[in-house]
């Protein structure tokens, strides 16, 4: 997806995880999965450069399907969507 379209999408569930060192966005996202349905987006937000790299390689081993990074100023958000 573009940044664009990934700006434009709405989120089902939205995991604020800016302020918190790795791996806490990822356990995070790990436990907020479990609030959205098959299909649905979730969007995680971070401040924690290693989320760049986590999000992507948990979404590859859990077959859901990432769909990318949108850098803000302080922060990125990332954005899946659950197998």
């Amino acid at each position: 997806m573009t940044t664009d379209e990934l700006k434009n999408l709405k989120a089902n569930q939205t995991v604020d995880a800016r302020g918190t060192a790795c791996p806490g966005p990822l356990l995070a996202a790990k436990k907020a999965i479990g609030d959205i349905e098959s299909g649905e987006i979730m969007e995680i937000l971070s401040s924690d450069e290693g989320t760049k790299h986590d999000i992507p390689k948990w979404c590859q081993k859990m077959e859901h399907e990432f769909l990318g990074i949108v850098e803000e100023d302080s922060y990125s958000r990332l954005f899946l969507k659950k197998a």
